[in-house]
């Protein structure tokens, strides 16, 4: 599966970016799918993460009630909506598809090439 990962930028504190995921190679229907991030001189982290079905999605504390993660089976895409952004989610962004509904990084097999979330404040 390749993922391509779009819909970065630089928005002010306070705005709304959309992220979205395009999956190719495969189908995404049968993954988990999820959204981490890395800030500069961080290590990555979770963000939010979305069964294969769409019935269940978890979130980090951090953007919950913020974020809302979603997924097109038909379009082999997946979606981050980021509302009420905050500077402190400066950050590349990462999609990830793996087997398990999970936060943790290692239960992703791929990787899409992140896309650079600016917050100014």
């Amino acid at each position: 599966v390749q993922l391509q990962a779009s819909g970065g930028g630089l928005v002010q504190a306070g705005g709304s970016l959309k992220l979205s995921c395009v999956a190719s190679g495969r189908t995404i229907s049968h993954y988990a799918m999820g959204w981490f991030r890395q800030a500069p001189e961080k290590e990555r982290e979770f963000v939010g993460t979305v069964r294969w079905d769409s019935a269940y999605t978890y979130y980090a504390d951090s953007v919950k009630d913020r974020f809302t993660i979603s997924r097109d089976n038909a379009k082999n895409t997946l979606y981050l909506q980021m509302n009420s952004l905050k500077p402190e989610d400066t950050a590349v962004y990462y999609c990830a598809a793996g087997d398990l509904f999970s936060r943790i990084p290692r239960s992703y097999d791929y990787w899409g090439q992140g896309t650079l979330v600016t917050v100014s404040s």
